[in-house]
């Protein structure tokens, strides 16, 4: 079985982190964590990686991301003010 990879991002006032480092080819895991009640994170979602999640408050939502090209990727809040990005690199 091949390794995993995993990030875990606090969602309060913005990302933290908001530059995730993952690895070319090995499956990878977001999780995000709503822990302020602010208007626009409580939806994050990025077309690059093909997601949109609703994040509850003080609720746990993983999102399975492709890493199976490097780049950057971007990630948003619902209204595009808050960004983070995921660097998959070879």
């Amino acid at each position: 079985m091949k390794n995993t990879q995993s990030a875990t991002i606090i969602v309060d006032g913005g990302y933290s982190p908001a530059e995730i480092d993952l690895t070319q080819g090995v499956p990878a895991t977001l999780t995000f964590k709503r822990i302020n009640d602010a208007g626009c994170l409580d939806k994050v979602h990025s077309t690059s990686m093909n997601f949109s999640e609703d994040l509850p408050l003080n609720e746990e939502r993983t999102i399975t991301v492709d890493t199976s090209q490097a780049g950057e990727f971007p990630f948003s809040c619902g209204m595009d003010m808050f960004f983070g990005k995921v660097v998959v690199r070879p």
